[in-house]
């Protein structure tokens, strides 16, 4: 046996080359091996008569994109229909009964209807608290039931990952099929089916039912009120009074035959305008001004006129008008730069973690026009933006800075503040989420019911209130915000802390920064736990936090903290 060893090791010694030539053609067909493993496990669902291409090509004829992740092949698959059918705009489009929907028929709505099937369930079953399910629905490749973005994934996919990517693109409606595939809409556009039709299993999640073939399990979302109301990629904004100079307020017009919501978005988006309004048979275009703040809700009941062109669509009228917002980006506020001139005046955007900060740093700079800065660095905040965050947070270039720093030291470096505070029982979990799931992702399950939650709140509840009683102490010039009534009332608070900056208040600005608030620091309105991951013991600590940072406030003669802080 030595002897044809010895012989091999000779014959490479004296060809190196055909050793190496050897071990290159060995790891590149396990290489092959490898990745072919990967396309049949995704093959599978896909091998139903080419049903992948079809259901591509029947979402509107755009191009599919692929996220490769690792060596393994996951192919997931964002489309939203070039006309993604009649959407839900205002609340009077949703009652039954009152010349609504229809609820049967060729190309009607079957959304009032409810799945006989249901019966059988129980109530843990229909609703989870983020959506309610609502039944089997039959779906044609021809015309779709959910008429929206849709979503596939044949390794991962689950009722949950569903409801969320509906959710966080402000659709009502989440339904699966094929046990791999999400449809979005705002409307169900399809017949019930049998229960027993939706059969297949959830392909990350065989515990859960993801439809069948050609059929859909549909769940209604349960969304937070700051989700959005969509119609295509438009959303819906509300029913407003005609304002007083309308050609000033709205300069482009025009009369259009059979009027819909589609026409008249469509011609706005053309014109590079962020605004549509609907008054009758007239589409107006413009942006949010002082002029059409968009501030003053009217009840949406004063703009109920059918459109001519789409029986299912509210047009406004002469007085009120129906408005949307395009996806024509408003580039008023989307200039920034660093400040002309270095300042030796340091201004701190002070919070303890998970308070907004991010956020709030997002709506200066779109406010002012300047970056601010950072005490730390971030490279993915300063790939997302944030070109602040490479200075030293001295260098004077920035209009604030960032920081979650507390004690005497650190603070009385900073000339003045404006001091960011949340409810800390939102604020705990935000900056949770942030550790375990980065700026907007989530803590996964096994952390929230693990040890480190416990272990979290006892550490840093206690720093949610030194860190504000700090500020308060040893800060020269503070100016405190509430994210909640930031969160409620945007314009007014964001232009009091421009003003605070020392900066002149520009209207136009601040009414493009509401029009693109949220930028790419939001998480999903829906994802929420299916339990209250405070205990007992939890909430008396926070609750006495509380009162301690309320009257800490008052003795400055500022108003305590919001309501909803407090405990019941």
């Amino acid at each position: 046996m030595a002897k044809p060893l010895l012989r091999i090791q000779r014959y490479f010694c004296r060809k190196p080359v055909r050793f190496f030539s050897l071990i290159l053609l060995y790891l590149t067909a396990g290489s092959l091996v490898f990745l072919h493993s990967g396309f049949v496990g995704d093959s599978g669902p896909g091998a139903r008569g080419g049903r992948d291409s079809v259901v591509a090509s029947e979402a509107g004829g755009r191009a599919s994109s692929s996220d490769t992740r690792g060596l393994g092949i996951m192919s997931r698959v964002f489309k939203e229909t070039r006309r993604s059918g009649r959407r839900f705009g205002p609340r009077w489009m949703r009652k039954s009964g009152q010349g609504g929907y229809k609820t049967a028929g060729r190309g009607g709505d079957y959304t009032s209807s409810w799945n006989r099937a249901l019966k059988g369930r129980n109530a843990k079953d229909v609703e989870d608290g983020r959506a309610k399910y609502i039944g089997c629905y039959v779906d044609d490749t021809q015309k779709r039931a959910l008429r929206g973005v849709s979503f596939f994934d044949y390794k991962k996919m689950t009722v949950f990952r569903c409801q969320d990517n509906c959710a966080e693109r402000g659709y009502m409606y989440a339904g699966l099929e094929f046990g791999a595939e999400c449809f979005c809409g705002h409307k169900i556009q399809a017949p019930n089916a049998s229960e027993s039709e939706c059969n297949m299993e959830c392909k990350g999640e065989r515990s859960n039912t993801c439809g069948g073939a050609n059929r859909l399990s549909i769940y209604r979302l349960e969304l937070s009120q700051e989700s959005a109301r969509r119609y295509g990629s438009a959303i819906f904004k509300g029913c407003f009074h005609r304002p007083d100079n309308v050609t000033a307020a709205l300069p482009f017009s025009a009369v259009i035959q059979n009027m819909s919501v589609d026409k008249c978005v469509d011609m706005c988006t053309e014109r590079e305008k962020s605004l549509a309004a609907l008054a009758g048979e007239q589409c107006y275009c413009g942006f949010p001004t002082p002029l059409f703040s968009l501030h003053e809700l009217e009840d949406e009941e004063m703009c109920l006129y059918r459109c001519p062109g789409e029986e299912f669509e509210s047009c406004g009228n002469d007085k009120f008008f129906v408005v949307y917002q395009t996806q024509v980006q408003d580039n008023r506020c989307m200039d920034r730069h660093f400040l002309s001139a270095r300042t030796k005046h340091l201004v701190a955007l002070a919070s303890f973690p998970g308070a907004g900060n991010t956020w709030a740093r997002h709506l200066i700079e779109l406010a002012t026009g300047f970056y601010t800065g950072s005490y730390y660095f971030d490279g993915s905040l300063y790939n997302k933006g944030f070109k602040g965050e490479r200075d030293h947070w001295r260098s004077g270039r920035t209009i604030c800075i960032k920081t979650h720093e507390s004690g005497k030291k650190e603070i009385e470096a900073f000339d003045s503040s404006i001091l960011m505070i949340r409810n800390p029982y939102k604020a705990l979990m935000a900056e949770f989420n942030r550790k375990y799931g980065g700026h907007i992702g989530f803590a996964s399950q096994a952390h929230w019911r693990g040890k480190e939650w416990p272990e979290f709140v006892k550490n840093y509840a206690p720093w949610w209130a030194s860190h504000t009683l700090d500020w308060l102490t040893y800060g020269k010039n503070v100016h405190v915000v509430h994210f909640e009534e930031l969160k409620r009332d945007l314009f007014s608070h964001l232009k009091a802390m421009v003003q605070f900056l020392g900066l002149k208040v520009s209207e136009d600005r601040l009414l493009c920064v509401e029009g693109q608030k949220d930028g790419n620091f939001k998480r999903s309105g829906l994802r929420k736990l299916e339990y209250d991951p405070y205990t007992a013991d939890m909430r008396v600590n926070i609750d006495e936090l509380i009162r301690t940072v309320d009257a800490a406030l008052k003795k400055r003669n500022m108003s305590g903290v919001p309501a909803e802080y407090m405990p019941r």
